[in-house]
């Protein structure tokens, strides 16, 4: 398994910023971007909200993530605007509607959980809940996810080389059998995978009854503090909706 997701040393992480405070930006964009909360007050800032995470991919050099994501984001917006520019109607709106829509709003998030997870090693994200003094009952959940999914993308691109060089693909000669030769190993990687990683978790101290140590340091600095007046303001706006 590739380990530069978690070394933060290999890995260029861009901007640096506390687990907190990524955390914070993923509930907030959440929150404003996939639920609409905060009406018309915070219309001019959800734009500005779905742009952190591409920025923040762009600042860790993941160019090619960035690009497609900021693509796909815009494209989707300028299409929903021209389909209403026309006052379009009957299906092919509503499909339109429907697919700019999800894309919209579903692919910030998406972006900012994405960037969490490669930028936030375990270590850092252990150590920043602890502070938050959350129970062990979610760290452990959230600390086998971190090395989740990482794992299980490996799992499925050395599956996918096996099963090229056997001509089960999309344009191979045996294409009926993706789901069997494809999707069947798979799932019992992930089965497999989560047994190990909460084995893991628990042998490295996580839920003993002695706190565990870390040497990974973490804590606020300037762009922090910038990121959380950012996250604070469409917050005191939906407040301030709800009271006035």
């Amino acid at each position: 398994m590739n380990n530069d997701t978690y070394n933060p040393k290999k890995v260029d992480r861009g901007i640096i910023l506390d687990p907190r405070t990524k955390l914070l930006y993923l509930i907030t964009i959440t929150t404003f971007a996939l639920g609409g909360a905060g009406g018309k007050r915070c219309e001019i800032l959800i734009p500005v909200l779905c742009m952190v995470p591409f920025l923040l991919l762009l600042s860790a050099k993941r160019f090619r993530t960035a690009l497609v994501g900021i693509i796909l984001f815009a494209g989707s917006s300028v299409l929903l605007e021209y389909a209403n520019a026309l006052s379009m109607g009957g299906l092919l709106y509503y499909l339109i509607l429907g697919s700019c829509g999800i894309l919209g709003r579903f692919l910030p998030v998406v972006m900012m959980g994405r960037y969490l997870m490669e930028s936030s090693t375990v270590s850092e994200f252990t150590k920043a809940m602890k502070k938050l003094h959350v129970s062990d009952k979610v760290i452990i959940p959230l600390s086998v996810m971190f090395r989740f999914f990482p794992t299980v993308i490996d799992e499925a691109e050395s599956i996918s080389a096996a099963m090229k060089m056997r001509g089960i693909s999309l344009g191979g000669k045996h294409a009926s059998r993706i789901i069997e030769y494809r999707m069947v190993p798979l799932m019992t990687c992930c089965v497999n995978i989560g047994e190990e990683l909460s084995a893991a978790a628990l042998t490295r101290g996580l839920g003993g009854d002695v706190d565990r140590t870390n040497i990974c340091k973490i804590g606020f600095h300037v762009q922090d503090y910038v990121s959380i007046i950012l996250c604070l303001v469409p917050w005191a706006l939906l407040i301030m909706d709800v009271i006035i």
